[in-house]
């Protein structure tokens, strides 16, 4: 994101978006109902509240190992053993690997994790929807979130690290418009310009992107202190490009129907 941050495409729909605003609204509601921990280093407090937001990205999130063994783990996290560590307690209850996906979608880490999210996914899930049609774009932007995270097990298979945010999913939806829309001029803020505002078309704001999403894989993915998968982010724009081809989101028949022409008052004189 530190090269464009996209704020509006001219790019109008012809319905409004129903399924886009419907999941920017469950993610904010279910952030809001997160145990969102802030540790203060020798803060016993604040060490159990984030020993509290581990335990429950746990139970909800997923986690590589468990996707490809399809076993959660035996142990979470419990009751900190210090200000910046928590204990591993056994875990008491029952979690299915691969629903834990569908929940992590909905789960972030911080307000700046959420809104960048959502930001992205209001500027361009609009029109992906207009044309995909509700149903389809739901479909849609789920399988693209499982490619994503399984996408991402594969290359760390032993990783116990949490997946959580709506981002492979979202990379789908980038990747779908990118294919519809190449050309739409999309207004995007550059913060090495002191955030000014620029219209570009959508190939290079979200090529850009793409690339380095790509090129922060090739440095270490997430590892190397990093803590973005960013090979979740790629494979899931990957399945949107796949998934809205095959989709027939190109088909001149699955476009929806022209808006009717405006009267003109001269056609009269």
């Amino acid at each position: 994101m530190i090269s464009l941050i996209p704020i509006h495409d001219q790019n109008p729909t012809r319905r409004p978006a129903v399924v886009t605003y419907v999941l920017i609204a469950i993610n904010v509601v279910v952030f809001l109902l997160e145990p969102v921990g802030f540790a203060v280093s020798g803060n016993q407090g604040s060490a159990v509240a984030e020993c509290r937001q581990i335990a429950f990205f746990r139970k909800y999130a997923a986690i590589p190992r468990e996707l490809t063994t399809n076993e959660p783990l035996p142990e979470t996290a419990g009751p900190p053993a210090g200000p910046n560590r928590c204990r591993a307690v056994r875990r008491d209850y029952q979690k299915i690997p691969f629903l834990s996906v569908l929940s992590s979608m909905f789960l972030h880490g911080g307000w700046l994790h959420l809104l960048g999210n959502m930001l992205f996914l209001f500027v361009f899930g609009n029109n992906v929807e207009d044309r995909l049609g509700h149903i389809r774009y739901l479909l849609f932007y789920l399988a693209c979130g499982y490619v994503a995270a399984y996408g991402f097990a594969l290359t760390n298979p032993n990783s116990t690290d949490t997946l959580v945010g709506a981002s492979g999913a979202v990379a789908g939806v980038l990747g779908a418009y990118l294919v519809l829309f190449p050309r739409a001029r999309v207004t995007s803020l550059v913060p090495f310009l002191l955030f000014l505002p620029i219209r570009l078309p959508a190939w290079v704001v979200l090529g850009s992107w793409f690339v380095l999403q790509w090129l922060y894989f090739q440095g270490g993915g997430m590892g190397a202190g990093s803590s973005v998968a960013y090979f979740a982010h790629v494979a899931g724009f990957v399945a949107g490009i796949v998934g809205v081809i095959l989709l027939g989101g190109l088909s001149p028949a699955r476009r929806p129907p022209p808006p009717p022409q405006q009267a003109r008052w001269d056609r009269y004189a």
